[in-house]
């Protein structure tokens, strides 16, 4: 077997529960067959059931493992009592069921094993996870398989949930650069002698930059780089988003039930700005708010709730206003963001809202300036001008994509006020400092590097660094 194989199949005997993310064409579910074969002739009274996308999906699983059980020697493998379409059972009362899915899948099914093949493609996937998780519960295991098909599906939510141990799954991930057919792996020479002697020969070498060039990037991420993207292209490119992703800072306390996160509790010699995206708070869109340091850049705090009251919200503003040494609050205006400029200045008296150039309270949205603040958020990550701690914001900015149509939005069903609570805080903040330019000179975050270079990205391989071009990008 190859390297990942091994990891593999020591993984699905080493935990109950087990999710993998790999590349297309891995031969994973092949390996899932065999491990399913295995079991079944080694071991007594197992019951094996495969979940797959379809009924030609299901019967090519079974067909796989029907052609590995005719291929065994006669002294291994127990007699079959029956073999059919979606079944293979022997005499040692070890079954396996091969099943497509449906809403329905599982109900009636009973198994000491469930395979779940490409999850992330099949429909319901959560509401068949209810059906079929009582057929594991009382000891039996799952192995949940699949390449990444985008976001806010269950097995995205599931993998990540996994990665973060918020569930009982054991994540497991292979790329491309581990299966020894699409990179050069040591002690794999073997393997390109013989590729090269193919018709037509075959380059170890050339698969990943002809791959690469035959198919579009974002199906290259998607494919082989096992990245979860939206419908559409995410308005802050990917890889800067890895780097996001990396430099979460988890070190954090909570507020108001949790719904605020602070890393940092105000430095009398800083100045802090704040900027409020605001909803009803009737547990539908949520209204958030971030608290940036204009000397460094950084995210500070962050509040995210889809239940808080205007008034509510407004004394909260209020009161953390006051904390970060009396920060200007900028508040969109659009709508009910009027109801809170008149809690918070008319009602609290609060000292310190912002205005915009015509004098009035808070920033008006419109179609012309949403693109202008959005701009400058990109522009302010990408030059690693702003420091961003939080998972949350981040996460949404995972899913705010560039639609087919142009638009910039957050991908279906997913939210976006954190994003747009952040390029206000980067929007205004911007300006207020050109009104103070005493907090400039003192802003280390021009000093710092952008979090991906815009020329050439280095990737690591399993052999090492290789350089990618990605100048493209800014053409």
């Amino acid at each position: 077997m190859y390297p990942f194989q091994k990891v593999i199949i020591n993984a699905l005997e080493g935990n109950r529960f087990n999710i993998l993310r790999k590349f297309r064409q891995a031969g994973c579910t092949t390996i899932a067959a065999a491990y399913s074969l295995w079991l079944c002739c080694f071991r007594s009274h197992q019951t094996i059931v495969i979940l797959s996308v379809g009924d030609t999906e299901s019967t090519e699983v079974l067909d796989r493992i029907k052609i590995m059980y005719d291929e065994l020697p006669e002294w291994i493998k127990p007699k079959s009592t029956t073999i059919n379409a979606h079944n293979l059972k022997l005499e040692n009362n070890s079954h396996i069921k091969s099943r497509p899915s449906g809403k329905q899948s599982g109900r009636g099914l009973s198994g000491s094993l469930l395979i779940i093949d490409e999850a992330a493609f099949i429909e319901h996937i959560d509401t068949i996870w209810a059906a079929v998780y009582p057929i594991i519960s009382t000891g039996g295991r799952a192995f949940v398989l699949s390449t990444v098909n985008g976001i806010g599906n269950w097995y995205y939510d599931t993998w990540t949930r996994a990665v973060d141990g918020a569930n009982a799954f054991n994540p497991i991930q292979i790329g491309w650069q581990d299966h020894p057919e699409y990179n050069r792996v040591e002690g794999f020479e073997w393997l390109y002698k013989e590729m090269e002697q193919r018709d037509p020969p075959m380059d170890i070498d050339e698969w990943e930059p002809t791959t690469r060039a035959n198919i579009s990037h974002k199906k290259w991420l998607q494919e082989y780089e096992c990245e979860f993207l939206g419908t559409g292209d995410t308005f802050i490119e990917g890889m800067i988003l890895q780097a996001l992703t990396e430099n979460i800072n988890d070190n954090f306390y909570r507020k108001y039930n949790n719904r605020m996160y602070v890393w940092k509790d105000p430095d009398p010699n800083s100045t802090y700005f704040m900027a409020v995206d605001v909803a009803l708070g009737r547990g539908r869109d949520y209204s958030a708010f971030q608290i940036i340091d204009l000397y460094s850049g950084e995210q500070v705090a962050e509040f995210y709730s889809n239940t808080t009251p205007i008034n509510e919200l407004a004394r909260i503003c209020f009161d953390e206003g006051n904390y970060y040494n009396l920060c200007p609050i900028l508040v969109e205006r659009n709508t009910i963001g009027n109801n809170l400029l008149d809690y918070l200045f008319d009602q609290l008296e609060y000292e310190n809202v912002w205005f915009d150039e015509k004098q009035q309270m808070g920033l008006q949205i419109t179609a012309k300036n949403r693109d202008n603040v959005l701009v400058e958020m990109e522009e302010a990550i990408r030059m690693n001008e702003v420091k961003i701690n939080s998972k949350r914001t981040v996460m949404e900015l995972n899913t705010f994509i560039i639609s087919d149509n142009g638009k910039v939005k957050a991908d279906t069903g997913q939210n976006d006020d954190l994003v747009m609570s952040l390029a206000l805080s980067i929007y205004g903040g911007r300006r207020y400092r050109e009104e103070n330019p005493e907090i400039v000179k003192f802003n280390p975050a021009k000093e710092r590097k952008p979090p991906m270079p815009l020329k050439s990205q280095k990737i690591m391989t399993s052999t090492g660094h290789t350089n990618e071009d990605i100048t493209w990008l800014i053409k």
